[in-house]
């Protein structure tokens, strides 16, 4: 996929307020490494990692990222390491999302008013159905990370 989209790299001229968000990239062991949770979002006929704007009762951007991912998974997650941030316009706002490693501890999708489709996958069959580049960002640090040669499960 070419990343195009309604995503564009920041520094484009947005005007408007900035947009902060937070989600994750849900894994879970399996055989020949980890799988990762990639969403569809009907509305936008799009495949995306699960994140979500912040809301003024979240703590911080760890309380947004936890509540996004179970709003839009069904899935209650625990934080793992942080994956940085990612910058971009949408509809001409700048946005910028922070993201974590996350594993589920409990829940299971149901379609919503959001997602109606999640999928488990090896890291390169998301990468190349992720709709948009800086997903693809965030998959490469996810990669990274999890090849540290500290156990990402501990951090």
């Amino acid at each position: 996929m070419s990343g195009a989209g309604r995503a564009t790299a920041a520094g484009t001229g947005a005007s408007g307020s900035l947009i902060v968000a937070a989600g994750g990239v849900l894994w879970r062991p399996a055989p020949a490494g980890p799988d990762v949770l990639v969403i569809h979002r009907a509305i936008r006929n799009d495949w995306s990692w699960p994140k979500g704007k912040a809301e003024k009762s979240d703590a911080d951007a760890q309380a947004t990222a936890l509540r996004e991912v179970e709003e839009e998974t069904g899935l209650r997650c625990e934080l793992g390491a942080a994956l940085g941030t990612v910058e971009y316009t949408v509809d001409g706002r700048p946005k910028i999302v922070h993201y974590w490693m996350m594993r589920p501890v409990e829940g299971a999708f149901r379609p919503n008013r959001e997602v109606d489709r999640v999928e488990w996958m090896v890291p390169e069959r998301a990468r190349e159905l992720l709709d948009y580049d800086v997903d693809r960002v965030v998959l490469d640090r996810f990669l990274a990370r999890f090849a540290e040669p500290v156990d990402p499960r501990s951090v």
